[in-house]
């Protein structure tokens, strides 16, 4: 019954309506047993169907929000019992006002309310609860992308739900603005310590524990080659140029952040004076 209507929400999905009035791409497609995700255009949360309720993290959106929560209805009768929160950014924690749950849990750096909703729970380096039949591991990331960031993996189908830290297959986001980049690279390293197997992002296709490793040898490459040749006297320009990381040329975002996150990586190691 699920599968036949994850299959006609999937089509309803890939419709296009004609110019500028078309719907958001919508989707929610079986992970694997009962964890779910939800697909808002570039943006993707999870939800887990527990047996004694529906565990569902980032809103996104206040009309993303309202039509999952009538989408989950659809699929069970069982309430939604937590709202998770990854972090506070407003592009994957607006509309949490239209999730009516009794526990809201965040990081204890979020601010007082994420878009005007309180959470009723916070932890500083790791929370685990249970629901139903499920097992949840929350974990602070610590600082880099974020002040907040956290990620969740849920037992026992071993998924990791990872918002913006790292992606499978993914270019990180453009110069990495605002954030310290070893800040960012510790961030990913500590996924890549998690037990997981598949790898859910926030954006991004779905991967696995491989592919978080993988975005922490890319930063870490990208880094010792923007160092080396920073080191030798080339302009930003230069590297911008020179340093390809062709090895991830499949990877999405690829002809577009490259360049962005060579000159992000520079700029990092000119601020904190690593370049001697």
């Amino acid at each position: 019954m699920i599968r036949k209507y994850l299959m006609a929400l999937t089509l309803l999905g890939m419709t296009s309506l004609p110019g500028w009035a078309q719907d958001p791409e919508r989707a929610i497609t079986q992970i694997t047993g009962d964890v779910y995700r939800f697909q808002n255009q570039f943006h993707y949360s999870i939800f887990v169907i527990t047996g004694d309720g529906v565990v569902m993290t980032d809103p996104i959106n206040a009309e993303a929000a309202d039509w999952l929560v009538g989408e989950i209805a659809t699929m069970t009768d069982q309430p939604v019992t937590h709202l998770v929160y990854s972090h506070s950014h407003g592009d994957h924690a607006s509309g949490g006002a239209f999730i009516d749950a009794p526990e809201v849990i965040a990081h204890a750096n979020a601010p007082e309310t994420i878009d005007g909703v309180a959470p009723t729970r916070r932890f500083e380096d790791e929370l685990i609860f249970a629901e139903g039949s499920k097992m949840f591991e929350l974990t602070y990331l610590g600082p880099g992308h974020g002040q907040d960031l956290v990620a969740m993996v849920v037992r026992p189908e071993n998924v990791a739900f990872v918002v913006d830290a790292v992606s499978a297959r993914r270019l990180f986001y453009r110069d990495f603005p605002g954030s310290n980049v070893d800040d960012w690279i510790d961030q990913v390293r500590r996924v890549t310590e998690l037990d997981f197997d598949i790898l859910a992002g926030g954006h991004g296709p779905l991967g696995d524990k491989g592919d978080a490793i993988a975005g922490l040898e890319y930063l870490e490459t990208l880094r010792a080659r923007v160092l080396e040749g920073l080191s030798a006297g080339k302009t930003v320009e230069e590297l911008k140029s020179e340093i390809t990381m062709a090895e991830y040329s499949d990877w999405q975002a690829y002809d577009t952040w490259r360049e962005l996150n060579v000159e992000g990586m520079a700029r990092h190691l000119q601020e904190i004076g690593a370049v001697k």
